[in-house]
């Protein structure tokens, strides 16, 4: 069977020493709307927008992709209005590439508000209560209306601890929306990523991934197959370490000639495990989150910038770092933000912390690019876990 070229390209530009670097790999996505040097970290703008920070902040700080959800683009604005103003790309003057989650997440997210059944996910709006269904193809038509550069399918996150029949079910789900995902897409729309569920069971994790890359669906224009593969139902219930356990079990299995995305993780402990393992792509929120709420991501750790330590501080949060912040803004200047409550705290130290997210890629890169990324992991776990304040908690 003939099949479609994938929407985006991928190429793996590892470095050969792989004593060194173990699984870690550089690689090259290339979409139409500009190309992602990975391992990446993709900011997440939830409702369209990154929050407290500008597309120009995103652009001057080495952003190369970032995300908008589809759930809550769908309540707000809606599709019509995203299909009028040209695709939320236009409509928030972002020009390089965007990804979209599914929906899927919110299945996880709002498990109160939600009923499965083998058509797709009844939703109560937690806006206001309106009931909504959401099927794979309805996702589809949000996402194709967003004009996400990459798409995910719609799936089941189950958390965890879960039972065997809850990772099964969701994994046969998952197999059956996908490929309806798959046969609803345009000719014309962006790729479509697959996502393997399975929690902690790795014999479950490798069947998903088996039959997804086996998946092949006929559609009007020719025959597909998934443009890249994801990890979803990670940092849901279970332990980092856990995690960290697992995943070289399960990355080396995923197709080395596309994409490989670890979904809504995590800390950047958590992305030097998945880098070691074979992944490409990471998203998460924490970054801004932390940042709204006063915990700063630095190169010797984490910084609570309300503790009343910092009230006469003149260094900036990080003095290893050249971030617009840090350039211009000390500790102690924060610190004041912070605890009165100004807008301006929540936007200056959410950018330092993507900033700092987006360097430790770029650095992971060159690492791994100099054949010396167990050395470069390992001196940074060495260093943040030294720090007595990454444990010490916000007062």
């Amino acid at each position: 069977m003939d099949f479609l070229a994938p929407r985006i390209q991928f190429e793996e530009l590892s470095a050969p020493n792989t004593a060194n670097n173990g699984s870690a790999r550089t690689g090259l996505v290339k979409t139409p709307h500009g190309e992602i040097e990975t391992p990446i970290f993709m900011p997440v703008g939830t409702a369209g927008t990154v929050k407290g920070v500008l597309p120009r902040d995103l652009r001057e700080m080495g952003a190369q992709i970032i995300l908008g959800n589809t759930y809550h683009l769908w309540l707000r604005p809606g599709t019509e209005v995203l299909k009028t103003q040209g695709g939320l790309r236009r409509w928030m003057d972002w020009q390089g590439p965007l990804l979209t989650d599914s929906g899927g997440f919110q299945v996880f997210s709002l498990s109160k508000l939600r009923k499965i059944n083998n058509d797709g996910v009844e939703f109560q709006s937690h806006i206001d209560g309106t009931k909504l269904f959401m099927s794979p193809e309805t996702s589809i038509d949000i996402q194709e209306a967003i004009d996400s550069t990459i798409m995910m399918q719609l799936d089941i996150c189950p958390a965890l601890p879960a039972t065997a029949h809850e990772l099964r079910h969701a994994v046969e789900q998952s197999i059956l929306w996908g490929s309806r995902c798959l046969a609803h897409r345009a000719q014309s729309s962006g790729a479509l990523f697959a996502i393997a569920q399975g929690g902690l069971d790795i014999k479950l994790r490798l069947e998903h991934l088996a039959r997804l890359e086996s998946v092949a669906v006929e559609t009007p224009y020719g025959n597909v197959q998934y443009d890249g593969y994801a990890l979803g139902g990670f940092s849901v219930g279970e332990s980092p370490k856990e995690m960290a356990q697992v995943l070289p079990q399960i990355v080396p299995f995923m197709p080395r000639n596309k994409p490989r995305y670890l979904m809504g993780v995590g800390t950047p402990e958590d992305l030097l495990h998945g880098i070691a393992a074979g992944l490409d792509m990471f998203d998460c929120v924490m970054p801004t989150r932390n940042a709204r709420n006063g915990t700063l991501f630095t190169s010797l750790g984490a910084v609570h910038i309300t503790n009343a330590k910092h009230i006469n501080d003149p260094r900036p949060p990080d003095e290893n770092c050249d971030c617009y912040t840090c350039r211009n803004f000390s500790r102690s200047y924060l610190r004041h933000l912070h605890n009165a409550k100004e807008i301006l705290a929540s936007v200056l130290s959410s950018i330092h912390n993507l900033h700092y997210y987006l360097s430790l890629m770029k650095s992971a890169r060159v690492a791994i690019r100099d054949g010396r990324y167990k050395e470069f992991m390992s001196e940074r776990l060495a260093t943040w876990r030294s720090q007595t304040e990454m444990l010490e908690p916000p007062k």
